[in-house]
């Protein structure tokens, strides 16, 4: 039996070694202003054009990205703004439709240019321009560009939007399609910020923004921050309760010696195990001529704050998750009389004997096999993981007439 455990082990050790590393960028060409979606065991991604009409991407597992088309052609390209470039798309699910917010500018038309949709029946297209939601000279917001959807848990539909003249907010029809009748713009940051994101987690909306130059290569100064709120539209403040408003923002990414000028984000998308990712663009110092390339990193959350580890770009680092990577239920039971639930666990889980046991040992290891827990039960056994790592690990647990190991997956 011990064999046994040890070899399984050892697969899955390998497993996860060979197939469970990335390295950035994860596109190695120019994909600014990322935004994603996952329709099934797919996601999506689109981006500012630098693949003239909007590019298409597709993955199933985050790090290998397939360019399958642009969302328009030059024949169904938006033009309610003469000219120019589609900028910062964002991508959503409103009913049946795949909604695409996007801006439409020229560089220094911070008054003519606006923010439209568009709509598709499958995320891969082909989209038909709506037209537009609003022209920075229609509702006083000047740079109106860089949009962002977010839906409240009671169907209200709002559009967050701006670039440096304040960040603002405004409540759309049921369909998302056009402004509301009648609602009025809400500002909620200041001037410090562009490339808005909400995010919602445990009662609290934040506000992840870019600040700094985005596009002057290896003198970019972008870099992402984030403040948060208890209410949609604010106050959303930093950790010292200084508002936003008033330009005040937590540091959460900036640049390393391999990337600069990391920011504009996408929504933060979950992997199988529950762990979040987050898309952005930055210059490879390396390479800074090729454009804004695409990385991703995985959020940590830390005293109900989101932060990327050591607060720059990784380089190499864990895979998100998928599939049978996180089978809790294929490693069978080699003896009866004990159950794991939950297989998948946030904060603890229970050992219960399921028969007249009544004193049991138990270990939990990771994927080398190293121990990283251990104790005595009777009859039941609570094991706090809070401590633990995110990631899989086997529980094995004896008594005098046998033994079970079973997977579980500590999550977020």
């Amino acid at each position: 039996m011990k064999k046994n455990l040890i070899a399984l082990l050892l697969l899955l050790a390998t497993t996860a070694s060979a197939q469970h590393q990335y390295s950035n960028p994860v596109v190695d060409r120019s994909l600014p202003d990322p935004t994603v979606i996952r329709v099934g065991n797919y996601f999506y991604l689109y981006a500012t054009e630098d693949i003239r009409n909007v590019p298409i991407y597709m993955s199933r597992d985050l790090v290998r990205w397939q360019y399958i088309g642009t969302c328009f052609t030059e024949a169904t390209r938006p033009q309610m703004v003469p000219g120019g470039g589609i900028w910062a798309p964002d991508i959503n699910q409103i009913g049946d439709k795949f909604v695409l917010y996007y801006s439409k500018s020229t560089w220094g038309g911070e008054w003519e240019c606006g923010i439209g949709v568009a709509t598709a029946r499958t995320p891969r297209g082909p989209f038909t321009d709506v037209g537009k939601l609003f022209i920075s000279n229609e509702i006083d917001v000047q740079n109106s560009i860089d949009p962002c959807y977010f839906e409240e848990d009671d169907g209200r539909k709002y559009l967050f939007w701006g670039s440096f003249r304040g960040i603002y907010a405004i409540e759309l029809s049921d369909d998302g399609l056009s402004v509301k009748p009648g609602a009025e713009k809400v500002r909620v940051a200041g001037t410090y910020t562009e490339a808005t994101m909400i995010i919602k987690r445990d009662g609290y909306y934040y506000l992840i923004g870019s600040a700094g130059s985005c596009c002057e290569g290896i003198n970019s100064t972008y870099r992402l921050v984030v403040a948060r709120s208890e209410n949609l539209l604010g106050p959303y403040v930093d950790k010292a309760g200084q508002r936003a408003l008033d330009n005040h923002f937590v540091q959460m990414l900036t640049k390393s010696k391999y990337v600069v000028g990391p920011g504009h984000c996408s929504e933060i998308v979950q992997d199988d195990a529950g762990q979040d990712w987050i898309f952005y663009h930055g210059f490879d110092a390396s390479d800074p001529d090729a454009g804004r390339k695409l990385y991703m990193d995985r959020i940590q959350w830390v005293n109900g704050w989101p932060t990327i580890q050591s607060r720059i770009p990784s380089t190499t680092a864990d895979a998100p998750l998928f599939g049978s990577a996180v089978d809790v239920d294929d490693l069978p039971e080699e003896a009866e009389g004990f159950s794991v639930k939950p297989r998948s666990v946030r904060d603890s889980f229970s050992i219960r004997s399921t028969s007249d046991y009544s004193t049991f040992r138990w270990k939990m290891l990771n994927l080398q096999g190293k121990v990283v827990k251990q104790g005595k039960g009777k009859r039941e056994a609570r094991v706090s993981v809070s401590d633990v790592p995110e990631g899989m690990y086997v529980v094995n647990v004896k008594s005098k007439k046998g033994q079970t190991s079973q997977k579980i997956l500590r999550t977020p």
